[in-house]
């Protein structure tokens, strides 16, 4: 079993990019491979941020993300 590096609510952002665009972690998620069918839900979250006044959102690896430790809203005041 592989273990959950992340609770929903959690700030994260991807690994190595320059870019610190902070997204919010809202749950992990069943990923559906086109070729393989379901792989495992313990790997894969979505996470949501705001750009522009726009909301993306995306499924990301766990592996892929690294954990924030700011305190705030999506929105910069």
């Amino acid at each position: 079993m592989t273990l959950r590096k992340f609770k929903p609510g959690d700030w994260v952002k991807i690994k190595g990019l320059p870019s610190n665009q902070k997204m919010e972690v809202l749950k992990y998620v069943i990923k559906k491979d086109p070729l393989l069918g379901i792989t495992n839900s313990n790997k894969y979250l979505e996470c949501v941020w705001y750009k522009n006044g726009e909301r993306n959102s995306e499924i990301f690896h766990q592996n892929k993300l690294l954990k924030i430790h700011e305190t705030g809203g999506l929105y910069k005041a």
